[in-house]
């Protein structure tokens, strides 16, 4: 959602950051350019004024003209002044009342209000470990109570049973009663939206919300609408009080100005942003960590927190130690494909990598496809388990008999075949530095080579330096990695580091070996 601004801001703040003195003029001519492109990404007109005059007025200040390195102070100044425009502090969904909880959820038609409720609930149960019932309150839209139920059903949650020629409001106490009756922790209330706003919908909501008195007002707007969801939130906050926002599809091409219009328009937090179609895209809205997105800084927590949703644990130590043994064979090579996959994909994965912003249009022009993944594991699958426990095995004619039965070319075989070998090579030197110094001894300890992955201390550390910035001002940039520490571009791969990386080009920036460029 925000590529487009992260685009524009990226290359104004680098302009400053080349500079080794700032004066007034420079900080003048950022500024302008900056609100340009705050307008463009379609974010409201006393927002952009508020933001600029504050980053101006500090950019020119002494802590500007004492600092080391101006430049990146600006961008620090820049970042700063987007946390506080998004809200400062994450403020997920409150549950601390009488249970019960009852949590409304209201919006337009189409904004995606029955799908949120569901993934909410979902969140709710998994997360929270907590019992939650939904009731449908929609008696306009057909099938709308028979497609909450249908993803009720799908996410593992209860649904209010459906009687035909009940209003919202007598559906509304009636499924408060089954809560109370069932021993329920929450009851989500997804109410009926219309196509543009009108006074019957907002009497409905109200009506509802006086018979419920819920906990949580939760506005669920469409990101992609731009302004429109701000005159929404502003509608929806004047009739019933809003206690926060659920921005969907920001996996859309919207062009972010929504999200930093909204909190500071209707001063109601963002609390959920949703990032996809499927039942488990739905994150936390943290404004340190989408600023450091949209300054194309990543976010190294939310990448943390993938890994540990989808990586066991157990047998991420397996085959650690299968590694550092050197007996990493291509059923290990298969997990690790499909690990990478549920955790997002190439393209998903390095859109939270710190600094990749840089390369992004690289990163378009190598077609990062996450379905040579599949192909991949297809070529393993249409191997026997001798032969995947002994690649030396695959003669001329077993690749042959491989490529037909995975509907692949030989020489995508031999592509695999070498990756994997470069990758159990690098593995095995990994494991030779675990318990060593140097930068891959470093690299060995966060992939679990001599015990585990990343301890709660170090994923607290990380946290601190998305939140606080790292070194010389910059906030989000990671800190104390060497110089020539493996994989960046520049400079320090291993000698045998992968160049076969799937879906990268040989000479892709960092893969391959350093100094060479696309």
């Amino acid at each position: 959602m925000f590529d487009t601004l992260s685009d524009r801001l990226g290359g104004i703040l680098d302009k400053l950051k080349r500079r080794g003195a700032l004066t007034e003029a420079d900080v003048g001519e950022a500024m302008r350019e900056v609100r340009r492109a705050l307008i463009e990404a379609d974010v409201a007109l006393d927002v952009v004024r508020s933001f600029t005059d504050r980053v101006r007025q500090r950019a020119v200040g002494v802590e500007v003209i004492k600092s080391v390195t101006p430049g990146q102070m600006v961008v620090k100044i820049v970042h700063d002044e987007l946390v506080a425009t998004l809200g400062s502090d994450a403020d997920p969904i409150d549950l601390n009342a009488p249970a019960p909880v009852p949590i409304l959820m209201v919006g337009l038609q189409g904004s995606g209000k029955t799908t949120s409720t569901a993934k909410i609930a979902k969140r709710l149960t998994e997360r929270g470990k907590r019992k939650v019932l939904m009731a449908s309150l929609d008696t306009r839209r057909p099938a709308a109570m028979e497609q909450l139920a249908t993803l009720g059903k799908q996410v593992e949650v209860a649904t209010l049973p459906i009687v035909a020629g009940q209003s919202a409001v007598q559906i509304a106490k009636r499924a408060i009663e089954a809560a109370k009756l069932g021993g329920y922790d929450v009851v989500m209330l997804d109410t009926a939206g219309r196509v543009t706003l009108d006074e019957g919908l907002m009497a409905e909501v109200a009506e509802v919300k006086a018979v419920t008195k819920p906990h949580e007002v939760l506005l669920v707007a469409d990101s992609l609408t731009g302004q429109d969801a701000v005159n929404t939130a502003k509608a929806f906050d004047g009739r019933v009080g809003l206690t926060g926002i659920v921005l969907t599809r920001a996996d859309g091409d919207g062009r972010g100005g929504a999200a930093l219009s909204m909190r500071a328009v209707t001063g109601k937090p963002i609390k959920l942003l949703g990032t996809g179609e499927k039942m488990d895209a739905l994150e936390d809205f943290d404004p340190h960590r989408v600023a450091g997105r949209i300054l194309g800084m990543g976010d190294v927590v939310a990448l943390v927190e993938r890994a540990a949703e989808n990586i066991d644990i157990e047998k991420a130590k397996i085959t650690a130690e299968r590694m550092r043994k050197g007996t990493f064979d291509l059923d290990d090579l298969r997990g690790q494909l499909e690990q990478m996959a549920k955790m997002g994909g190439l393209g998903g994965l390095m859109g939270l990598m710190p600094g990749v912003a840089k390369v992004k249009n690289q990163i378009a022009s190598a077609n990062l496809d996450d379905k040579v993944f599949k192909r991949q594991v297809a070529i393993i699958n249409s191997m026997t388990p001798k032969e995947r426990r002994a690649p030396k095995l695959l003669d001329a004619s077993r690749k042959r008999r491989i490529a037909a039965g995975s509907g692949t070319k030989v020489e995508e075989i031999n592509r695999l075949l070498k990756m994997h070998r470069q990758m159990a090579d690098v593995m095995k030197a990994m494991g030779g530095a675990a318990g060593k110094r140097g930068p891959l001894a470093g690299l060995a300890g966060m992939m679990g080579f001599g015990g585990g992955g990343p301890s709660p201390e170090m994923l607290q550390e990380m946290a601190e330096k998305m939140g606080k910035g790292g070194p010389g001002g910059m906030p989000g940039a990671p800190g104390g990695l060497p110089p020539n520490f493996p994989g960046l571009p520049g400079g320090g791969l291993p000698s045998k580091f992968p160049s076969g990386l799937p879906g990268l080009p040989k000479g892709f920036p960092g893969v391959g070996g350093p100094g060479k460029k696309k």
